[in-house]
């Protein structure tokens, strides 16, 4: 049975390398949004082929599977980072930061793919395992694109089958690395709606002639606020947030059109169910009372991400061996962030983790104009965790495949 290698080895050789602070980087100053990751990808298909690992490119538009297989073990596990970067300016100054406008690496998916290849190259040049090793280099998991759903439409995981994966995210709100997980519902569903209400125009001094659809739209807007408040059971988290009305193009004018969107989020299947049957309800009722044609479209994004409770067991049995138990908090709070891993993790057991990166004080002095939280044009992956997550993938993987 292969053992684990020691976890001061992995810091000490990865820390030493000063590869994958470059890459990183690298990746960082070529941002590249959801299914556009084509040099990102071409980078790292380019570093594991060097390392000796199999690998397999366009799966799922722009995403990368490198494997690697020591010894006769029948294991598998899969290893997931996000490759794609946000549509947005950067404002920082340093010399890694975007060069393409309206492009940036502001949710730390450099760092994640980062972490990644190093793991990979650690485990191809000095860990000893017995089985089989996917890392899973995934495109768009933002803005809705589905990146991983796209990967398992496109067969990732009866061409790359795996037992149980895993994944991270950094995380600004924890220490510098430390990590943060709770088993079962982690992160909530992402769902968006849009309210399209039609009437009929008129001029404004005339109001008796118009069927106003701004009123209509303003009622259903106020009676959504109920819905959180009055119709969910109060142990289950949940968010119904109204983000847009538009209507409207002249002060004088009432308008034939107008429309309302948002966002929903659940920790739930139970009450996101709920909340959609009361959105029609509601926007029906209302159309009907102000005499306007109104209807809801309802998108459901990303599901819920729910981790596997075994697996998330087993992931901070080596979290705690590998950082210390001071380092590890196995029950952080929910989230209602979401994240396209749920797909995978609805496929697969498996679990998802936080890693900490501290308050944004790695950031060059000076070069960061804003807070370091993640969607923000001063956002900077701090390198310095990079071994703290490569080496909880490299125990992970040997852990994982010495189970009998």
């Amino acid at each position: 049975m292969t053992t684990s290698t020691p976890t001061s080895a992995i810091l000490g050789a990865i820390a030493a390398d000063p590869r994958f602070v470059e890459i990183r980087r690298d990746i960082h100053a070529h941002p590249e949004i959801a299914f556009e990751e084509h040099r990102t990808a071409a980078r790292v298909a380019e570093e594991l082929r060097a390392w000796g690992w199999t690998v397999t490119t366009g799966i799922g538009g722009t995403g990368v599977v490198g494997t690697l297989s020591k010894g006769a073990g029948t294991r598998s596990i899969g290893l997931r980072a996000d490759m794609d970067a946000l549509a947005m300016d950067e404002v920082n100054t340093f010399a890694h930061r975007s060069r393409h406008a309206g492009r940036m690496h502001a949710c730390g998916h450099d760092g994640h793919t980062a972490i990644l290849l190093a793991a990979a190259w650690y485990l191809s040049h000095h860990a000893e395992f017995d089985g089989t090793i996917h890392c899973i280099f995934q495109p768009a998991e933002e803005g809705g694109q589905a990146g991983a759903r796209a990967m398992i439409e496109d067969g990732l995981f009866t061409r790359f089958p795996c037992d149980a994966v895993f994944g991270l995210h950094n995380w600004p709100d924890l220490p510098a690395g430390e990590f943060g997980v709770r088993a079962g519902p982690f992160m909530g569903s992402s769902n968006r709606f849009r309210i399209d209400v039609t009437g009929k125009g008129a001029h404004a001094s005339q109001p008796e002639l118009s069927i106003d659809p701004l009123v209509c739209a303003s009622h259903i807007l106020l009676a959504l606020q109920s819905v959180i408040s009055r119709n969910r059971e109060p142990q289950d988290a949940a968010v119904l947030s109204v983000t847009q009305i538009h209507g409207g193009a002249a002060v004088n004018v009432i308008p034939e059109q107008a429309w309302l969107g948002g966002t929903v989020r659940t920790h739930e299947a139970g009450t996101l169910d709920m909340i959609e049957r009361r959105m029609n309800e509601i926007v029906a009722g209302a159309g009907a009372t102000f005499g306007c044609e109104a209807t809801l479209t309802f998108e459901r994004c990303y599901p819920c991400l729910v981790n596997d409770p075994g697996q998330t067991a087993f992931a901070l049995d080596v979290l705690r061996d590998t950082v210390g138990e001071a380092r590890v908090h196995g029950n952080i709070a929910r989230l209602m962030g979401s994240e396209d891993f749920s797909f995978m993790l609805e496929a697969r057991p498996g679990c998802y983790v936080m890693l900490g990166i501290g308050d944004g004080t790695h950031r060059a002095s000076g070069h960061g104009a804003g807070p370091c939280l993640l969607h923000n044009p001063s956002y900077d992956f701090n390198d310095a965790v990079i071994p703290d997550g490569a080496a909880y993938f490299v125990q992970l993987a040997q852990r994982f495949l010495a189970q009998p």
